[in-house]
């Protein structure tokens, strides 16, 4: 989905290819559900204070989730609040099955340490971690060997709209300005796993200016406002610009205006394709969000109809024993791993020692919907 820009370039158009992935994750969730009327993806949001920026960021997520039928939960938390209760918060929604994905909006205050947010973004179960920031994720992202279960929303997005272009990320010689856990780390790596040469480049690197110029495909993800000038770019090369710039503008209303990390014009006059800013890579990140979240939704609901109890090994005796010798001579299986397997939540279960629990009735009506069981056997 590209248009022809004045400078000759192909403007990557973000929006358009935006509302096509909306528009699929839409008509799935709605197929699934002529199926399983009960399936429902949700996506939670915490969010701490009311930072103008996350507020918007978490109003554009809304809309598209509504849009494509995923419900949103948006919880709001003081501006104070500690790492510590930010993880208390994510623990619940990581126990309530009804959450397909959970997001942090970050960054969650000048109070917060860094170790703090990786706390925080640590603590979201990666199979609910929409993002994509979980070491686990990330770890597996950055293996060939393996696929992680989410990969992180931004790097997604640009893989997409290179894709789009149909110029081969195979074979080419690309270059990534940016070393973040956000962005440039990571679609380095989704790079190289489809077999591109991959030179990353950051703050301390030497003749910036010399390594882009022999990229065929650029992605700026450096967080300088028009740093990368058009007589950086070789004819011809794609370029993703992920930069979110504000720049002084004094024939705009608020004073300033919106730029990405490539100087636009310049650039547009040797590229073969751009993406422009705004209009770019920003709604790709939120379709490729719900995207997420409804494979997310689809693994939670698949698991939860093929839960199995897996057995504990019987010691077949060609005597018949007594029940009080089988009673003794089997080690009973820990009810928190019974409670897991059969789909009690934690705290629908209140243990007595390593054996046994109490299990709370509102479980009933959770899990109404599901046929009666033929067996309920109690020992002890």
């Amino acid at each position: 989905m590209a248009t022809q820009a004045e400078g000759g370039a192909k403007i990557i158009n973000g929006t358009a290819l935006a509302k096509a992935v909306r528009e699929g994750v839409a008509d799935r969730i709605k197929a699934l559900q002529t199926t399983y009327p009960r399936f429902q993806p949700t996506l939670a949001i915490v969010q701490a204070g009311e930072r103008p920026d996350s507020t918007v960021y978490v109003r554009m997520k809304t809309k598209a989730a509504e849009e494509v039928g995923i419900k949103f939960r948006h919880i709001t938390l003081p501006a104070e609040t500690t790492a510590e209760e930010v993880v208390e918060t994510v623990r619940k929604l990581n126990d309530d099955e009804g959450v397909s994905g959970i997001l942090v909006q970050l960054p969650l205050g000048q109070h917060v340490t860094p170790e703090g947010e990786r706390l925080v973004t640590e603590a979201v179960s990666p199979e609910k971690d929409v993002d994509g920031f979980h070491a686990y994720n990330i770890g597996h992202l950055s293996s060939r060997a393996s696929v992680p279960l989410f990969a992180p929303c931004t790097p997604s997005a640009v893989i997409r709209l290179l894709e789009s272009t149909g110029v081969p990320i195979s074979g080419s010689n690309t270059v990534v300005l940016g070393r973040s856990d956000i962005v440039g780390s990571p679609v380095a790596s989704m790079l190289r796993n489809r077999d591109a040469t991959v030179t990353q480049c950051h703050s301390r690197t030497k003749n910036i200016e010399d390594i882009v110029k022999n990229a065929d495909i650029v992605v700026a993800a450096i967080g300088k406002a028009e740093l990368i000038k058009g007589s950086w770019i070789k004819p011809g090369a794609v370029v993703i610009d992920v930069g979110i710039n504000y720049i002084p503008d004094a024939t705009k209303k608020s004073g300033q205006r919106l730029v990405g990390d490539v100087e636009y014009a310049s650039a547009a006059a040797v590229a073969s394709h751009i993406t422009p800013v705004p209009g770019g890579v920003g709604p790709m990140t939120v379709a490729m969000l719900m995207e997420n979240t409804l494979q997310s939704a689809e693994r939670i609901w698949n698991t939860s109809r093929e839960r199995k109890v897996k057995p504990l090994k019987l010691n077949v005796l060609e005597k018949v024993p007594s029940d009080l010798e089988i009673a003794r001579a089997q080690i009973p299986k820990a009810v928190t791993q019974l409670a897991h397997e059969i789909g009690l939540l934690p705290d629908e279960l209140e243990s007595y020692g390593k054996y046994k629990a109490k299990v709370d009735l509102s479980v009933l009506d959770r899990l109404s919907h599901r046929k009666d069981g033929k067996y309920i056997v109690i020992a002890g």
